[in-house]
């Protein structure tokens, strides 16, 4: 059964569309504010447009959730026809739901499956979800443009209402209480707009979205329900299952066996078994005593003289070691005077410098000086020849 709770948009439409005409003067030939009924009706047929394309997508998810739930029908009727899983049936039928989006969707199903068969039959499986799923609904209603319609409803209203706002204020002139009388009018049906427009904007969209989401609700339902009823009697089994537990007993019940055979096999006299060894390791511990003892001699004095050149070299490691010590303290002492010597150098460069400072100081005071006694000469030279 459809879903057709949408149908109710349509008489709400045309009821507040008479609504706003009727307050507006169309009806009775007294049209106060000709740009006031034109925004409304503006905006009443943009609201309309996006009504009529939300329907349309609302007819195709119809159809497809009527789909879902004829096919659940069909399995239980074939189910009590038919005793086992009804895969046998659907593995290779074209037409399942009568309905283009859900055959596309089985068909590539079918091919996955097809490609899980070798000749002992399903080596694995795959889930019908992965194809009829809630994904597969959102794009045949197409959500994501019926998501956004309740907004964009909601956006008209606000749109409208700084419109007939700024209407209202473009014609509000004057400067004293006479003017400002004259243009109370106009603000008033500025204001109009604005509040016209903000509530059947909130209005459609509070009624779109609820019947936005009971339409995603039952459709969603009717998916969940095919899909419980195909898992339940349709959903092919891996036919070599119990070939391959099978396989897994015997191989457990070999490994057994053989587990039980060593066992056996180290049992026994643990003591006799230690004596035993002990005497394969005596025999040969002597015999290689008896074979190898003139080599062992050999080896012994050998050893010894790498020890004591190994002594020699320690000692002679020792005076390298005596001697690079006394070098690093003697470079050390050189590095020492060095830096001393550069300390002093240092503190000459700037005692020069201080010196030069002076003398450039000095040097300055003479000649201010000299400048000084030239110019009083010159003064008196002058008033003597005068």
């Amino acid at each position: 059964m459809r879903n057709k709770l949408y149908l109710f948009l349509f008489p709400l439409y045309l009821l507040v569309l008479g609504f706003i005409l009727y307050i507006n003067g169309a009806f009775t030939g007294e049209v106060t504010s000709m740009s006031n009924l034109l925004i409304n009706v503006g905006f009443l047929v943009i609201i309309g447009i996006l009504f009529i394309i939300s329907s349309v997508n609302f007819v195709r998810l119809n159809c497809c959730s009527d789909a879902l739930a004829a096919a659940a029908e069909q399995i239980l009727e074939e189910r009590k026809k038919n005793e086992g899983s009804l895969w046998k049936l659907y593995q290779k039928r074209e037409r399942v739901f009568q309905n283009e989006d859900l055959d596309e969707a089985f068909l590539k199903y079918q091919k996955r499956m097809e490609s899980f068969r070798t000749r002992r039959g399903l080596s694995q499986t795959c889930d019908l979800e992965e194809y009829i799923n809630e994904d597969l609904l959102d794009r045949v209603v197409s959500s994501h443009y019926n998501s956004a319609v309740s907004g964009t409803l909601t956006g008209l209203g606000i749109l409208g209402t700084f419109l007939g706002l700024s209407m209202g204020l473009s014609s509000f002139r004057g400067n004293d209480i006479y003017t400002i009388s004259d243009n109370v009018g106009p603000l008033l049906e500025g204001m109009k707009v604005a509040f016209h427009t903000s509530v059947y904007g909130i209005f459609f969209s509070l009624i779109f979205n609820f019947i936005y989401r009971s339409i995603m609700a039952d459709a969603y339902g009717k998916l969940e329900d095919f899909l419980d009823t195909y898992k339940e009697y349709v959903a092919p089994v891996v036919e070599n299952a119990d070939e391959n537990t099978k396989a897994m007993l015997i191989y457990q019940a070999n490994m057994a066996n053989s587990m039980k055979q060593i066992q056996e096999l180290l049992r026994g006299n643990a003591a006799e078994q230690s004596y035993a060894l002990e005497r394969i390791v005596n025999q040969f511990l002597s015999q290689m005593s008896q074979t190898m003892g003139t080599d062992f001699e050999k080896l012994g004095r050998s050893i010894n003289y790498a020890c004591k050149t190994q002594e020699r070299s320690l000692q002679s490691y020792q005076g390298m070691e005596e001697v690079t010590r006394q070098l690093q303290e003697a470079n050390q002492n050189i590095l020492k005077s060095m830096e001393h010597f550069l300390a002093r150098q240092e503190e000459l460069a700037r005692k020069l410098e201080e010196q030069s400072k002076h003398l450039d100081e000095v040097s300055s005071f003479l000649n201010d000086e000299v400048a000084n006694q030239l110019y009083t000469f010159n003064q008196m030279r002058e008033i003597y020849e005068k």
